[in-house]
């Protein structure tokens, strides 16, 4: 007869437990899931980025009144934004190159969030022509019963306007190169194009910039001023969001993020890129060429 103390039986026991774990975990590595989705981890991202969004919202409202504190919560939210834009990216690039996440059903979901995205900011956009075709095809008798209104000296439509109408058309071309490129697998050819997309998008702010600087009129100065630093200043606003995520694809081919099957983080970018200089078009030939003549 064989007997065991207490060890023994501990040991047994343990060996026993290890053999069952090793044996679930051999049962459940190969279960597949019966869709083609990827569920993402918990993310603190969502609720930090709306926090990033109230501070600057309510820093803006609260530095317009003049109140102390204002800018220090506006600039607070703007940090914090760009922190959560870089996390967030960073996760989503981790899940789609490193670890594999982004299967074609993904990449189909994406697709439709990245062209709803795009339909709301046509939306968003909408309302600032919508206010501008409002006020000047009728013009009131307080403006002056004219459009442009009286004591308004608009920008001269083919100087700084025409310049950055250049620019950004060019840069259209320079990123659809590119794609065209990465799609060929001509990783320099890619580097190249993109590189002079982002040069252009830099003088078209830089010139926007100088274009406000020397504007004789100023966005309280009347319907005219608000329409046109609201549409003209939101339009910068997505071009230099369209510029960031150019360049982050830009380090991300460096890298061999990207192949020339799968890489719609560039192609949203693309695709976003294209629609601001559609909604450009629109602006140029409406706030700036027929609201001049």
């Amino acid at each position: 007869m064989t007997y065991f103390n207490n060890d023994n039986l501990k040991n047994k026991k343990l060996e026993i437990n290890n053999s069952k774990t090793l044996l679930f975990k051999e049962q459940f590595k190969y279960l597949k899931t019966t869709h083609s989705y990827h569920l993402v981890d918990p993310s603190p991202w969502p609720a930090v980025a709306a926090l990033g969004a109230f501070m600057i919202t309510s820093g803006l409202v609260l530095y317009m009144h003049k109140f102390i504190g204002g800018w220090t919560l506006f600039q607070s939210g703007f940090l914090l934004t760009f922190f959560v834009m870089y996390t967030w990216w960073r996760d989503v690039v981790r899940e789609a190159t490193f670890e594999e996440q982004h299967s074609v059903a993904v990449q189909k979901g994406l697709r439709l969030g990245m062209i709803l995205f795009i339909v709301s900011e046509v939306m968003f956009f909408f309302a600032f022509f919508w206010a501008f075709f409002h006020s000047s095809l009728a013009p009131v008798y307080n403006i002056g019963g004219v459009w442009p209104p009286k004591a308004i000296t608009p920008m001269d439509t083919y100087t700084i306007p025409l310049t950055n109408t250049f620019f950004l058309l060019t840069s259209g071309a320079t990123v659809t190169w590119a794609h065209h490129a990465l799609v060929a697998r001509a990783k320099k050819q890619t580097l190249l194009a993109l590189l002079f997309t982002l040069i252009l998008a830099i003088l078209f702010t830089s010139l926007q910039g100088l274009e406000y600087i020397e504007a004789s009129f100023n966005i309280s100065d009347g319907i005219y001023g608000s329409c046109f630093y609201m549409a003209t200043g939101f339009h910068g606003f997505h071009v230099f969001v369209g510029t960031i995520a150019l360049l982050v694809s830009f380090i991300r081919i460096v890298f061999n993020h990207f192949t020339n099957h799968h890489h719609f983080g560039f192609e949203s970018a693309i695709w976003y890129w294209h629609f601001v200089d559609v909604v450009w078009l629109f602006l140029f030939i409406n706030v700036y060429w027929w609201s001049n003549k």
